[in-house]
């Protein structure tokens, strides 16, 4: 999406200097976001990305459920075990904490990158099919207006016509 949005800034300030010297520039704009939304590839990705993450989730509550029973019992036993012994049960307790907190970073990790693979198909279509519909019809240049720095007067919606291309 950052790429996304250096793309717009750059086409709205070559907009601004190409306005000035060829008028007759023609400009279509559209909502990227709500035409991803809309493709039924999109409803499956977070489908698939729901799951994932509820995966995750089951697996980070079990082992903070498996933590905090260790920790209750080593508690409860503290008062009968050698200082030692308590200390290398400290110890234990940390390492498993840690476990979590690398388990937790690294499903963060997983679920971004998964989100990026999915996305990146979706959104190579959905632009293949902006490009292809925006040529069909002479424009010049698509703005994105779901960036919030675009203010659309008037021109071309090609919403219906990009889901009409991509049988949504």
């Amino acid at each position: 999406m950052k790429h996304l949005k250096t793309i717009l800034l750059a086409t709205a300030l070559c907009l601004g200097t190409v306005s000035f010297t060829q008028a007759q520039s023609k400009v279509a704009h559209i909502n990227t976001q709500e035409l991803i939304q809309a493709m039924p590839e999109m409803k499956a990705a977070q489908s698939e990305l729901e799951t994932l993450g509820k995966t995750y989730q089951a697996d980070m509550q079990a082992s903070i459920t498996e933590y905090q029973n260790t920790v209750k019992q080593y508690e409860a036993e503290a008062a009968t075990k050698t200082d030692e012994e308590n200390q290398k049960r400290g110890i234990e307790l940390q390492e498993k904490q840690q476990r979590i907190q690398q388990f937790q970073a690294d499903a963060q990790q997983d679920l971004q990158k998964k989100e990026f693979d999915l996305l990146k198909p979706i959104t190579e279509k959905a632009k293949t099919a902006i490009l292809k519909v925006a040529r069909a019809q002479g424009f010049d240049y698509v703005l994105d207006s779901s960036q919030s720095m675009v203010i659309m007067s008037d021109g071309k919606n090609l919403l219906d016509d990009v889901k009409k291309e991509l049988g949504i």
